[in-house]
């Protein structure tokens, strides 16, 4: 019986989890369609692109998001894991259907640059950084951050910077330079609202565990993050006892699926989490998980 209730709290779990993404990106689609756009600020990554294209090309925006998206949901996939992938399409179909549905809502500000792009970021980080914290992204370019960081010798926040740097460069052809600035300003104002939504979003996090379970949780975390760990022999200070500490970096979309891990195996283990700046080196390397 408690077999069967652990279930439906696990189903009741991922669907709230869906609701909130699909939520998210609402609220997201909200704020581009209400503020941004009809001021003549883009938004970046992915979605940037998009509404430049749909403005060059007449495509519908909502249609471009989820079609130039699709090749990072796949990234997504080999890299993180089936429910990402699953979160991050249903809150990259749901951005798509809000900004379709939302593309004739009023503009609730014009004419105050600074008001725009400080109400427009504030809207779209809060959308996003609700979508990611229940598991799902609404913008591919991170995924390729990720994977890129992988591959080059930069750091995955460099990355996004410099992505992004391509994409206002973009985006300037059809805004101009004014629409650039702006669009740039409102990207960062909506980077840092996520963080305030999603904590330690950005950069890497190190997991300190103490559990009773150690080289199970070493292999789930392998089997299902692709990701190695180390032990290290601490003692407790009050009973004595000798136990391993395990010591696991991971990047900050694996995050939720690593806390996911250690509630499955043993939700009375110790945990320490926190912000990495770096990392570099090391000789093992993230493999693909399917």
């Amino acid at each position: 019986m408690s077999a069967m209730m652990k279930q439906k709290s696990n189903k009741l779990k991922m669907v709230l989890r869906a609701l909130l993404v699909i939520i998210g990106a609402f609220i997201t689609a909200y704020g581009l369609d209400s503020v941004l756009i009809p001021n003549n600020v883009s938004d970046g990554g992915v979605t940037g692109l998009s509404i430049v294209g749909s403005k060059l090309i007449g495509l519908p925006l909502g249609l471009l998001i989820a079609v130039l998206n699709i090749p990072f949901v796949f990234l997504g996939y080999k890299q993180i894991g089936t429910s990402f992938a699953i979160y991050s399409i249903i809150g990259i179909a749901s951005l798509s259907i809000g900004t379709t549905v939302m593309h004739h809502v009023p503009t609730i500000i014009q004419g105050d640059t600074l008001l725009i792009t400080v109400v427009g970021g504030i809207i779209i980080g809060f959308g996003m950084g609700l979508a990611l914290r229940n598991g799902g992204a609404l913008d591919g370019i991170d995924m390729l951050a990720v994977l890129l960081s992988r591959k080059l010798p930069f750091g995955t926040s460099d990355l996004i910077l410099f992505l992004n740097m391509f994409v206002f460069i973009v985006v300037s052809t059809v805004f101009g330079l004014q629409g650039a600035i702006l669009s740039a300003i409102a990207y960062y104002i909506a980077s840092k609202v996520i963080h305030i939504v999603e904590e330690g979003l950005s950069g890497s996090k190190t997991f300190k565990i103490i559990t009773n379970q150690p080289e199970l949780m070493v292999e789930r975390i392998r089997e299902q993050l692709g990701r190695g760990a180390t032990y290290k022999l601490v003692e407790g200070g009050y009973s004595n006892q000798t136990f391993k500490e395990i010591n696991c970096v991971v990047n900050r979309l694996e995050e939720s699926k690593m806390k996911e891990i250690i509630n499955e195996i043993d939700t009375n283990s110790f945990v320490i989490v926190y912000d990495v700046a770096e990392v570099k080196g090391g000789t093992f390397k993230k493999h693909d998980i399917h």
